[in-house]
C-alpha cells in the first residue's frame, strides 16, 4: 500500500508545474536592462597606444612630444633619415646604442652649457652693479667736462729698421715671449736696450747692475711709455717691471732739465706713487742710481724727492724749494703736502702707480681721486702691478687716455721660478716647526705674519733661539724700520720677519726662501709673497703654514694655483672641492672676475662680501653721527 501511494505521489509531483522564483525590479533598472540589450550602444574596444594618449593629453605632455616629433622630422627627412621614426613618442630602431648615448650626451652638454651661460650673465650683474660708476679723474677735469683724445707726444721713435718690419714678425715675438697686448697703434717690441735709444751712461748703469737684456714686459712696455702712450702692465713678481717706468722719467726728466733747467720751487715733472713706504724708499734709491750716472757722464744733475710718513718734512721740503725734477710718495704724507700747497702738479707730466691694485682698490682710491684733481693739464698715466683683476683694468681705463694694456702670462699667477710647498702644521706648533723649516735653505729668509703681534712673537722667539733676525710692521717707527731693512738688505741680518708691508714691490737680493707663517686672507697677498724669492731668473721656495683655522675659499684659491704652476698639491688641499670645478675648469671664465682668485666665483667672493660689508658700516655710521651732529 505504501509502494502505491508513493508512486502515485511522484506521478502527481512530475505532472505539476515547477516554482519559479521571481523578484521585483525597479522600474530605473528595467530601463537600463532594456537599454543594454540593444547591441548597437556597445563602446568599443579601445586600443592601448590611443589610451595612452589620452593619459598623456591630461597629463599636457603630448604638445610637447609632437614638437620634438616635428622637429625630429624635418631634421631627419633633411639629412635622409625618415625611416628611422618608430612610433609616435620618437623613438628610434636601426640606431645602435652607442649612437643614441653619444646623442644623449651631446645633449646633456648642452643643457650645460645652458647653466654655464645662465650663471655667466648673473655674474655679469653682480660685476657690474659692484663697478665704480665714477671715473677715476680729477673732480675738476668731471665738472668741466674734460676729455683727452690722443696720448702726450714725445720725440723718442723706434728705430726705421725695426718700424719697417711686418707685423707677422712682431706677433711672432710676442708669442715667443708670452706677451699678450690690447690697444690701439701699439709700438713693436723691441729686444735690446741698445735699440731702444738708451744713453751709454744708462747702459753702462744696466750692465754694472747685470742686466744686459731685456724682460718681456721690457721689450713691449719700456718702447710703450717711451713712446708717450698711458699703459697697464702686468706681469709676475721679480719680472723687472719697476725698470719700466723709471728708466722712461729718468730720460723725460733729463730732456727737460737741458732744455730749459728747473728753477727754484718748480716741478716735480714726474709722480711715483707707492701703497708702502718702504717699496717707496726702493724705487727712490733706484732714481738715484740712474741719476748719477747722469751725472757722472757729464749731464746736468737730477732731483728726486722721497715724501713718506716717519721722515722729517723740513728735509723733503729743503729739495722741493731748490726744484724738484721726480717725487716718489705715499698717498698720505702727499695728500697732506698738496693740501699745504707745499707741493703743486702744475707742471706735471707724467703720473705712475705702482701696485695699482693697492692703490686704486679700496684703501686709497679716493685719496688717488683727490690726488688726481690737482693736475692742471694732461698726463701720462701708467699702472703697474703682478696682481690686477679685470675689475680694476677696467674702473682703471676710466683715467687713461687710449691705453696700451700689456700682460706677460695670468694677471694673478705665481712666478714659476718659486717651488711652492704646503705644510698642514697645527695652530699651536706653528712656532716650534718655525725652527726646523728654517733649515732647509741658507740665509737670507722672508717669514710673513698676518698679525703685528704674531710678528713681535717670532721675532723674539728667533732671538731667544740664536737666529739673527729683524722685524718691521705698521706699529714700528720708520727709523727702527728702515734700519731693519737697510741690516737685511746687506747681509748683516739672517730673518726679515715681517706683515704684508713687505711683501709687494720689495726686492732683495738672492732670498732663499720664503715662510709664510700663516696663510694671508687673499690670495693676492700670497702672490706677491711668495714673489719675493724666485726673481730675476733664479729659483726660491716657498713654504705655507696652513690648519683648518684657514678659510675654505682661499685654501680652494691657493689650489687651483698650484696646479696652474705644475706644483705638488697636498693631500689635504687635493681633497678640497668647489661647486663650480666642473663647469669652470678650462679657458678664460675660470675664477672670480672680481679679485682673480681661481677657486671660487664672483657669487662667492669672500673679498667683495669684506668690501660689501665694510661700506655698508661706513654708511651706516655716517648716517648715525649725521643725525646726532643734527641733534646738536
Amino acid at each position: 500500500m505504501s509502494f502505491k501511494l508513493r508512486q502515485l505521489e511522484r506521478e502527481t509531483r512530475d505532472k505539476s508545474p515547477v516554482p519559479v522564483k521571481r523578484y521585483r525590479l525597479d522600474e530605473k533598472e528595467k530601463e537600463k536592462s532594456d537599454d543594454s540589450s540593444d547591441d548597437s550602444n556597445y563602446e568599443p574596444y579601445i586600443l592601448l597606444k590611443e589610451r595612452k594618449k589620452e593619459k598623456l593629453v591630461k597629463l599636457g605632455r603630448l604638445g610637447t612630444i609632437l614638437q620634438e616629433k616635428e622637429k625630429f622630422k624635418v631634421k631627419s627627412s633633411s639629412e635622409g633619415d625618415s625611416d628611422e621614426l618608430d612610433d609616435d613618442f620618437g623613438r628610434k630602431y636601426n640606431v645602435s646604442l652607442l649612437d643614441q648615448h653619444d646623442e644623449l650626451k651631446k645633449n646633456a652638454e648642452a643643457r650645460k652649457e645652458s647653466a654655464l651661460e645662465k650663471q655667466l650673465k648673473e655674474e655679469e650683474k653682480i660685476l657690474e652693479s659692484v663697478a665704480e660708476k665714477r671715473a677715476l679723474m680729477g673732480v675738476a677735469e668731471l665738472a668741466k667736462g674734460i676729455q683727452y683724445e690722443d696720448p702726450i707726444k714725445t720725440g723718442w721713435r723706434p728705430p726705421r729698421y725695426i718700424l719697417a718690419l711686418s707685423e707677422k714678425r712682431h706677433q711672432r715675438v710676442r708669442r715667443k715671449y708670452r706677451i699678450l697686448v690690447e690697444g690701439d697703434n701699439i709700438i713693436p717690441p723691441i729686444k735690446t736696450f741698445k735699440e731702444m735709444k738708451f744713453p751709454k751712461c744708462i747702459l753702462h748703469g744696466l750692465k754694472k747692475k747685470g742686466i744686459t737684456k731685456p724682460t718681456p714686459i721690457q721689450m713691449q712696455g719700456l718702447p710703450a711709455v717711451l713712446s708717450g702712450r698711458d699703459m697697464i702692465g702686468i706681469a709676475f713678481t721679480g719680472s723687472g717691471k719697476t725698470l719700466v717706468f723709471v728708466l722712461p722719467i729718468v730720460m723725460f726728466a733729463m730732456e727737460q732739465e737741458k732744455c730749459l733747467p728747473f728753477t727754484q720751487e718748480e716741478g716735480p715733472y714726474g709722480l711715483i706713487i707707492c701703497p708702502s713706504r718702504e717699496l717707496a724708499k726702493q724705487t727712490y734709491e733706484i732714481l738715484r742710481y740712474f741719476g748719477q750716472c747722469f751725472s757722472n757722464a757729464g749731464y746736468p744733475d737730477l732731483r728726486c724727492c722721497l715724501c713718506i710718513g716717519g721722515v722729517s718734512v723740513r728735509d723733503q721740503l729743503d729739495v722741493i724749494k731748490r726744484g724738484v725734477h721726480i717725487m716718489v710718495a705715499t698717498p698720505g704724507r702727499l695728500m697732506d703736502m698738496l693740501d699745504k700747497k707745499n707741493v703743486t702738479l702744475d707742471v706735471c707730466r707724467y703720473l705712475c702707480l705702482d701696485e695699482a691694485d693697492r692703490m686704486i682698490g679700496i684703501d686709497f682710491e679716493e685719496d688717488i681721486r683727490t690726488i688726481f684733481s690737482y693736475f692742471k693739464g694732461q698726463r701720462q698715466t701708467l699702472l703697474f702691478s703682478a696682481t690686477m683683476p679685470k675689475k680694476i683694468q677696467n674702473f682703471a681705463r676710466s683715467a687713461l687716455v687710449k691705453p696700451v694694456t700689456v700682460n706677460v702670462g695670468r694677471a694673478g699667477a705665481a712666478s714659476a721660478d718659486v717651488i711652492q710647498e704646503v705644510e698642514y702644521v697645527k695652530q699651536e706648533a706653528k712656532i716650534v716647526h718655525l725652527l726646523d723649516t728654517l733649515t732647509k735653505t741658507p740665509p737670507p729668509v722672508l717669514i710673513f705674519a698676518e698679525k703685528k703681534q704674531d710678528v713681535d712673537a717670532i721675532h723674539e722667539y728667533l732671538l731667544l733661539k740664536n737666529v739673527e733676525a729683524v722685524a718691521i710692521h705698521g706699529g714700528k717707527d720708520q727709523e727702527e724700520r728702515s734700519r731693519a731693512v737697510d741690516a737685511f738688505r746687506q747681509g748683516e741680518k739672517d730673518v726679515l720677519v715681517a706683515t704684508d708691508v713687505a711683501s709687494k714691490g720689495l726686492d732683495f737680493d738672492n732670498i732663499q726662501h720664503v715662510i709664510n707663517y700663516d696663510m694671508p686672507k687673499d690670495v693676492e697677498n700670497y702672490v706677491h709673497r711668495i714673489g719675493r724669492t724666485g726673481r730675476s731668473g733664479k729659483t726660491g721656495i716657498a713654504t705655507t703654514f696652513i690648519n683648518k683655522a684657514c678659510d675654505e675659499s682661499v685654501l680652494l684659491d691657493m689650489k687651483h694655483l698650484l696646479i696652474e704652476a705644475k706644483q705638488k698639491v697636498p693631500p689635504f688641499l687635493a681633497a678640497l672641492q668647489s661647486e663650480n670645478e666642473k663647469y669652470f675648469d678650462l679657458g678664460e671664465e675660470r675664477g672670480c672676475s672680481y679679485c682673480g682668485g681661481l677657486g671660487h666665483r664672483i657669487k662667492d667672493c669672500p673679498k667683495l662680501e669684506a668690501v660689501q660689508n665694510k661700506q655698508a658700516s661706513n654708511i651706516g655710521r655716517r648716517d648715525y653721527l649725521a643725525n646726532n651732529s643734527a641733534d646738536w
